[in-house]
């Protein structure tokens, strides 16, 4: 079976494979063998079952997630699984944010990271508050236009579009009423 989004293989374990737990508490979960080859067949692991004290710990300690560390003993050699439960919130491996996209971790930079970001707390770029940035400072056009939008598509009441303005927002409250 060939890596996918939710599964990694690799032959030997190296701490920078952090990272690819990362991607993966970052993303939708998954599952990396150590012991296996790229194809995953099992190839053998030394030292397994010292990994499987070693791993769960630098996980915790580096990522500060857990996640289920799994021996298995095979005729061909022993492999570990590594299962990595998606995470509601952003996991960082050293202030850096990764996420599994296809069969690839990527680190996420910029405005990728700032989308991420939001995402993870439910929030899109247009519902977040700009410092010091009031009503004043909006184009009366800007209001104008959306009235008019908002307007051919009956999402407002029409008392509403006909009175909030740039200088007097008002709050339109469960009584249907401005206050």
């Amino acid at each position: 079976m060939p890596e996918t989004q939710n599964i990694e293989y690799k032959a030997n374990w190296r701490d920078e494979y952090l990272k690819w737990i990362c991607g993966f508490a970052n993303a939708s979960g998954g599952t990396i063998f150590i012991g296996k080859d790229d194809n995953g067949n099992v190839v053998g692991l030394e030292k397994a079952n010292k990994l499987l004290e070693d791993i769960p710990n630098k996980v915790r300690d580096v990522l500060g997630v857990l996640a289920d560390v799994n021996l298995h003993e095979t005729k061909n050699g022993n492999f570990i699984e590594i299962v990595v439960e998606a995470y509601p919130y952003p996991v960082n491996y050293k202030g850096q944010y990764h996420f599994r996209s296809g069969s690839t971790k990527q680190e996420l930079k910029g405005t990728a990271l700032d989308k991420f970001m939001l995402q993870k707390k439910g929030k899109k770029w247009d519902g977040v508050p700009i410092p010091n940035v009031s009503v004043k400072d909006l184009k009366q056009e800007t209001f104008d236009f959306s009235r008019k939008e908002a307007s051919e598509a009956n999402v407002l009441p029409k008392i509403a579009l006909k009175t909030a303005t740039n200088n007097s927002l008002k709050t339109y409250n469960s009584k249907k009423t401005y206050t």
